[in-house]
C-alpha cells in the first residue's frame, strides 16, 4: 500500500484527478499509524448524528466449512459423508434437537447461551463459484449482474453519510480492503501502535511534506490532506494513552486477536468508528481436517477463532457490545463429503455467525435442506438464504440503512429475526 504521495503532488493542478485520487490517498496511504503535524482545518471530527451499531464484517478466507462449526448432527447423512472428520453427537456444545456447536468453539458458549451469539446455516452466494478469487470479489462486491464494481461495505458508509475517515477501517491489513473500495473515505491500518506511515523515513516525514504541499492546494486537494491529517492526530493520541483490554479479557497471540483487539480500542476511543474488516485466514482444508481433538487442524483453527472472538466480546463488555454487530463470511463453503485426503474440496452452501448486543442468540437460523443426495446442489450442501439478506436485515434493523438497494441492489433484507431492532 503506497501513500502516492509524489503522484499526488504531480498532479495537484488538476482537480478532477485529486477527486479521483481522494480514496487512493485514504484507503491506501496508510500501512500504519504515526503521529504527524497537519493542518487540520478541514479535518473531520467523530460524527455525533451516528446512532446507529459499529458493524465488524470478519472474513473467514479460504473457504470456511460451516458444517464443521454448525454441526447439523440431526441430519444422518452428515455422518455418512465423513466417516473420520464428522463431529460426534456426543462432543457437540450448545446443542438443540437438530444442531450443535463444535467443541472447539467453547469459549463463546457463554455469548451462546447467554444470546449474543447466533449462527445461519445454509447461506451464501446467489450462484456457486469455487474460485477462491472470483468468488471473494463477488462476495465483497455483492451486485451480480451490475456494472457496479464499489464495494458494498462503501456503499453502507455512503448511505449512512460517513465522510469521516475514521468511520471505516480495514484492520490488520496495509493492502486496500476490496469490500470499502469506493468514494466514501476510510483507512487501512496494519496495527495502532507498532506501524508509521507508508513511506515514513528518519529526517524525511512524509506528514510534514504533505502539509507543505497542500498549504496552498484548492479545497478539494486540501480537504483530502485535513481528513488524513485529522486521523493522524487522533490515532497519535490513542498510541500516547496506551490501552489495556478490560474486564479481564485476554487476546491469544495471533493476527487475528491483534486485530480484535485493535477494532476493540477504536470502538471505544469515540472517534466515530462505524464499520471496520478484518480477515481470518487458512481455512482452505483440503486435507487432514482432522477429528475433533485438540491437535488437529480444524479444532485447533476453530478454538483460535473462538479465542479471538471471546476476548473482543469481554473486552467490550455488555454495554459496549450493545452497539456492536459483528458478522463472519466466507467466499464458499466446503463439500459435503470428505475428500481421500481426510479433507473438504471448495463447495457452496455454509454458516455465517452473528455476534452482538442486539443478537437473538442460543440458536440457528435458516431453512435446513438436507444432505441426501437429492437435496445437494452438484454435491454441495445447497444455499436457501442469500448472505446479503442475512446483512441486509442487521444494516436495517441495527445501523439505519433504510436504502438498502443501493447497498445491496435487487436484494429483499430477509425476515428470519436474528437481530433485534434498535
Amino acid at each position: 500500500m503506497n501513500a502516492e504521495v509524489t503522484t499526488m503532488s504531480e498532479q495537484c493542478g488538476c482537480a478532477e484527478n485529486a477527486l479521483l485520487n481522494r480514496r487512493t490517498l485514504l484507503g491506501g496511504a496508510l500501512a500504519g499509524l504515526a503521529g504527524a503535524t497537519l493542518d487540520t482545518s478541514l479535518a473531520f471530527a467523530a460524527d455525533p448524528t451516528y446512532a446507529g451499531d459499529v458493524l465488524v464484517l470478519l472474513s473467514l478466507r479460504g473457504g470456511f466449512d460451516g458444517l464443521s462449526a454448525v454441526v447439523p448432527a440431526g441430519d444422518a447423512a452428515y455422518y455418512t459423508a465423513r466417516p473420520s472428520i464428522a463431529v460426534p453427537q456426543s462432543q457437540l456444545i450448545g446443542g438443540g434437537s437438530f444442531f450443535g456447536l463444535h467443541p472447539a468453539l467453547s469459549p463463546l458458549l457463554p455469548y451462546w447461551t447467554g444470546g449474543q451469539l447466533a449462527a445461519i446455516q445454509a447461506v451464501g452466494q446467489p450462484a456457486p463459484n469455487r474460485s477462491h478469487f472470483s468468488a471473494m470479489e463477488d462476495l465483497e462486491r455483492a451486485a451480480p449482474g451490475t456494472s457496479i464494481r464499489t464495494g458494498w461495505l462503501n456503499r453502507m458508509l455512503g448511505v449512512t453519510g460517513s465522510t469521516d475517515p475514521m468511520g471505516a477501517v480495514a484492520m490488520g491489513t496495509a493492502m486496500p480492503a476490496r469490500v470499502l473500495a469506493g468514494p466514501a473515505p476510510y483507512l487501512g491500518v496494519t496495527s495502532i501502535d507498532k506501524t508509521t506511515l507508508t513511506g515514513e523515513q528518519a529526517g524525511r516525514p512524509i506528514s510534514a511534506t504533505m502539509a507543505k504541499v497542500y498549504a496552498d492546494a484548492p479545497a478539494a486537494l486540501k480537504q483530502t490532506a485535513g481528513q488524513l491529517g485529522g486521523a493522524l492526530q487522533r490515532t497519535t493520541q490513542m498510541r500516547a494513552a496506551g490501552y489495556t483490554p478490560a474486564n479481564g479479557a485476554v487476546y491469544p497471540s495471533t493476527d487475528l486477536g491483534a486485530a480484535l483487539r485493535d477494532v476493540a480500542r477504536l470502538i471505544k476511543s469515540g472517534n466515530g468508528l462505524r464499520s471496520a474488516t478484518l480477515d481470518s485466514g487458512d481455512w482452505d482444508m483440503h486435507e487432514n481436517l482432522g477429528p475433533a481433538v485438540a491437535g488437529r487442524r480444524m479444532f485447533d483453527q476453530l478454538k483460535a477463532l473462538a479465542g479471538a472472538l471471546a476476548a473482543f466480546a469481554a473486552d467490550l463488555g455488555p454495554d459496549g457490545l450493545r452497539r456492536v454487530t459483528l458478522v463472519t463470511i466466507s467466499e464458499f463453503g466446503r463439500r459435503v463429503t470428505q475428500n481421500g485426503s481426510g479433507g473438504l474440496d471448495h463447495g457452496y452452501g455454509n454458516a455465517m455467525f452473528v455476534l452482538g448486543g442486539g443478537v437473538k442468540g442460543g440458536k440457528v437460523y435458516g431453512r435446513w435442506p438436507g444432505l441426501t443426495s437429492t437435496q445437494l446442489r452438484d454435491g454441495d450442501l445447497a444455499v436457501t438464504t442469500d448472505y446479503r439478506a442475512v446483512i441486509g436485515e442487521i444494516l436495517r434493523a441495527r445501523c439505519g440503512v433504510g436504502d438498502l438497494a443501493t447497498v445491496f441492489p435487487g436484494v429483499t433484507a430477509s425476515n428470519l429475526g436474528v437481530v433485534s431492532a434498535r
